[in-house]
C-alpha cells in the first residue's frame, strides 16, 4: 500500500477499549507505540468506566485496572481520548454521558495527575476526540466555526478537574443557548441570554 495511503487511512481508524494492551508486557507495548506513532497515525478511545467495571473481574488479587495504556499512550504523542458508550445498560449500570465525570475517573485510573497532567488532561474529552472523529475543521471556538460549546465554573482548566467543576453553566449551540444555569439558585433558563463575564471557563 502506498505510504501516503496508508497515513490517510490511519489517521481515519480508531481502536476502543484495547483492554488488552493494558495487560501487555513494556516490551510489546513500546514497540507496538513506536508503529502506531510512526506508520499508522491511529487513534485510541479509553472508555475507563466501562472497562474497569467490566475487565479483571475474574482476576485473584492483584486485579488488572482494566483500561488501555491511556497514560503512555498520551505521553508518545498519540492520540488517545476518553469515551462512554453505555448508557445505562447491563454492561455499565451507572452509564450517564457525563464526561467530566469519565475523565475524573479515568485520570485517576491512568494515574495522570502531575501538575502538568492536570493543567491538560480536559484535551481527552475535547480536542482529542475531535481528532479522533476527523471534524477539527469546524470544531473549537475560532471564528468562523460554529458557536457550539459549553461553559463550566471554574477559572482556569486546572481548577476544572479539581474541583470537579462537572456541573455545566450553559450550554449553546449555533450561537444560540440551549439552556442556561443560575450559578447562585442552580436553575436553568433556557431563554438566549449574553455571555457574562466571571468565573468561567468555555470549552467545547
Amino acid at each position: 500500500m502506498h505510504w501516503h495511503l496508508w497515513k490517510v487511512i490511519g489517521t481515519r481508524t480508531t481502536a476502543s477499549h484495547t483492554c488488552s494492551f493494558g495487560s501487555a508486557d513494556n516490551s510489546y507495548a513500546f514497540r507496538m507505540m513506536k508503529l502506531f506513532k510512526k506508520k499508522s497515525g491511529i487513534n485510541f478511545i479509553s472508555c475507563p468506566t466501562e472497562n474497569v467495571y467490566l475487565e479483571g473481574r475474574q482476576d485473584t488479587y492483584p486485579k488488572r485496572r482494566g483500561i488501555t495504556r491511556v497514560k503512555e499512550l498520551y505521553d508518545n504523542g498519540i492520540n488517545v481520548c476518553f469515551a462512554q458508550d453505555s448508557m445505562s445498560d447491563p454492561w455499565y449500570p451507572l452509564g450517564n454521558g457525563n464526561m467530566m465525570m469519565i475523565l475524573d475517573h479515568g485520570i485517576h485510573l491512568a494515574q495522570m495527575m502531575s501538575p502538568e497532567e492536570i493543567t491538560n488532561v480536559l484535551d481527552l474529552v475535547t480536542t482529542n476526540g475531535a481528532v479522533t472523529m476527523n471534524i477539527t475543521d469546524h470544531y473549537g471556538i475560532e471564528e468562523n466555526k460554529p458557536a457550539n460549546f459549553i461553559v463550566l465554573d471554574a477559572k482556569s482548566e486546572f481548577e476544572a478537574i479539581c474541583e470537579r467543576a462537572g456541573i455545566t453553566a450553559s450550554s449553546v449551540r449555533h450561537g444560540e443557548f440551549l439552556f442556561k444555569k443560575d450559578s447562585c439558585k442552580g436553575n436553568r433558563s433556557y431563554r438566549p441570554a449574553k455571555i457574562k463575564g466571571g468565573k468561567t471557563m468555555i470549552f467545547r
